[in-house]
């Protein structure tokens, strides 16, 4: 069982954490249940204007001058599922399993970005055993969706002097910078025209892929379902006389979209040749993505002709803008050019009903870089006579290899493990850069025990990083 895997202290926490439902946007639940945890253990917690619970233990005795330390984690899950699952991330608990040395889920996302974060801040929160400093817990609400928890954190609400961000997923190593993003949203509203009644429709699905997160694996080459699907659109539009009723893909901002489908009008007598196209296609997906993608499934099943669709020159004008926009790696960070510094991900594609709505990702550890990105994709949409809205935008997290946090954890590493720790800078966006806006004082690092695939339903927990994490956060408390 999970809870008792080792460390105990933090993997029983986690357990606890998996029963909670606490997908973005719907946190109620899970603030109650941290605050229930705050008063069973004995320490100082609170909700604050911003949503986020923020907990407070004092000092150990004789450590009462210390510097303060706030460990950060983000309370809310990525609700990914795959198709067949009936889970319902705001009212079930996660299953949780162990195979192969991994803590996985079945058929959902497993919720340790940022589970096994908060886990560990609540095994401080209740140890009577460490020595420490001043230590105060601050987990954020609605990380996935918009940073909102750090973005509206209230200023003077906390008072520690280091920072040790727990939303990192490789042991061993110490993030100190990390992208910026802004959130980019095109919509349309149109006029439907109805159907031709003699024509026949089909829907198209693309499923099978790996999806994964839009910071961390959007260098690893992985298809994006809408990039694949406007592909076969626009040529079953210009072979088989199609038209386009509805088209549903992706469905989170910083996922990489896995699945995406379609529903198309045509002559009867263009069925079958469209369904050729459809096997034909797979081919060549299934080849393109030989050694990245193992599961690519495209597919075409009849269905009842939809009384409406979208108009000819909308359709033309919207899967060109689809063609067009650019998904993917911009380019790396010159001076470490292992390093994503700008990337774009084509997240969410809703057309029906008269409506169109697009949604999009960029990062970019540069300020200019990611006005470069947002306004090329805002271009792009702008041809198609799209309304283009942003918001939530972030700025990147500027590192800082003088850090005296950063070199008393990588002392402490080596002490620990002999040998060195490897300092890291993330194309994932992290909730640094935003408390450093309102903190300025403050030293920050993140770090954490391994985690791979999140946001996807083959996000997993390496069981064996965890205690040498553990162990290294109690000594790092003990002796800052």
């Amino acid at each position: 069982m999970v809870k008792n895997l080792n460390p105990e202290c933090i993997w029983r926490n986690f357990d606890a954490l998996t029963k909670v439902p606490r997908p973005s946007g719907h946190l109620e639940k899970v603030q109650q249940f941290l605050l229930d945890f705050a008063q069973r253990v004995g320490v100082e917690a609170f909700k604050d204007e911003a949503e986020n619970i923020v907990m407070r233990k004092p000092a150990s005795p004789g450590k009462e001058n210390c510097k303060g330390v706030i460990l950060q984690a983000h309370m809310d899950m990525v609700p990914q599922k795959a198709p067949e699952s009936q889970h319902n991330f705001e009212t079930d608990a996660i299953n949780t399993y162990v195979e192969d040395g991994w803590v996985k889920a079945k058929g959902t996302t497993l919720g340790a970005d940022n589970g096994l974060g908060v886990a560990t801040i609540m095994a401080v929160m209740e140890d009577k055993t460490l020595v420490h400093g001043p230590i105060e817990g601050l987990i954020t609400a609605d990380e996935e969706t918009g940073l909102y928890g750090a973005n509206d954190l209230p200023a003077g609400e906390l008072k520690g002097d280091y920072l040790i961000n727990l939303d990192s997923e490789h042991w061993g190593k110490f993030v100190i910078g990390s992208a910026g993003g802004i959130n980019v949203t095109a919509t349309l509203d149109y006029q439907e025209v109805e159907s031709d009644n003699e024509d026949a429709a089909v829907k198209v699905t693309l499923q099978g892929l790996k999806g994964g997160h839009s910071g961390l694996e959007i260098n690893l080459g992985r298809a994006n379902a809408n990039k694949l699907m406007v592909r076969f659109v626009r040529e079953a539009i210009a072979e088989c006389e199609a038209r386009l009723a509805s088209w549903h893909g992706g469905n989170m901002r910083n996922a990489i979209p896995f699945q995406a489908s379609v529903v198309l009008t045509l002559p009867k007598e263009n069925v079958e040749a469209v369904k050729e196209m459809v096997a034909d296609w797979e081919a060549d997906f299934i080849d393109e993505y030989k050694g990245i993608e193992e599961g690519i499934s495209f597919t075409v099943e009849d269905v009842e002709t939809p009384k409406m669709e979208v108009p000819v020159e909308i359709q033309d004008n919207l899967v060109d803008a689809i063609y067009a926009v650019h998904d993917g790696v911009v380019r790396m960070i010159p001076a470490y050019p292992d390093v994503v510094e700008t990337s774009s991900n084509l997240a969410i594609i809703d057309i029906e009903g008269g409506h169109a709505l697009l949604k999009l990702l960029p990062r970019s550890s540069r300020e200019d870089m990611k006005d470069y990105i947002t306004n090329m994709l805002s271009s792009c949409f702008c041809m198609a006579g799209m309304k283009i809205e942003t918001s939530g935008s972030y700025c990147g997290w500027d590192p800082n290899p003088d850090s005296p946090l950063l070199h008393h954890l990588l002392k402490t590493y080596k002490e620990q493990n002999g040998e060195e720790g490897i300092i890291q800078i993330d194309h994932a966006g992290l909730e640094c850069s935003i408390i450093l806006g309102k903190y300025p004082h403050l030293d920050v690092v993140s770090m954490g025990p391994t985690i791979k695939s999140p946001h996807t339903t083959n996000e997993r927990a390496l069981i064996e990083s965890v205690e040498p994490f553990w162990q290294l956060l109690k000594k790092a408390l003990e002796t800052l």
